[in-house]
């Protein structure tokens, strides 16, 4: 049973976070086409930083307490870039900046994205293996 609980908590976490990339995901966009202002742009993503970072490291401490090492030193280099971008204090986004910073703030999203994904998929397969 303490098996499902983590698991469902791996779930829940995962898709957390994948919902705050993809939220972050669709306001640059939305700048990208003009369809918002970068002010309220760098007020709601700022929201959202701390939360999936929270999320993040959630769901690295459970793979390291569940004893599921591959899915935990999959995840180490997320979380290092995480806590890379707060000590180096470039983890908010910066309404002056915004526009000259675009592009690398969504390819950095669309690669969280993406490897969020795969580890969605191999926490899927492997758990569904396990039992």
């Amino acid at each position: 049973m303490g098996s499902l609980y983590a698991w469902l908590l791996n779930f829940f976490l995962l898709i957390s976070v994948i919902g705050i990339i993809a939220f972050q995901l669709m306001f640059l966009m939305d700048l990208e086409f003009d369809y918002t202002n970068p002010y309220d742009l760098a007020y709601r993503m700022n929201l959202v930083i701390f939360p999936e970072y929270f999320a993040q490291g959630l769901l690295c401490l459970t793979f390291l307490f569940k004893g599921q090492w591959f899915f935990f030193l999959l995840s180490l280099p997320y979380l290092y870039n995480n806590i890379r971008l707060q000590l180096q204090r470039r983890h908010l986004v910066d309404v002056t900046e915004i526009y000259n910073e675009l592009n690398r703030e969504k390819q950095q999203r669309l690669f969280k994205l993406g490897f969020l994904s795969l580890a969605f998929l191999f926490v899927w397969t492997i758990e569904e293996e396990l039992e």
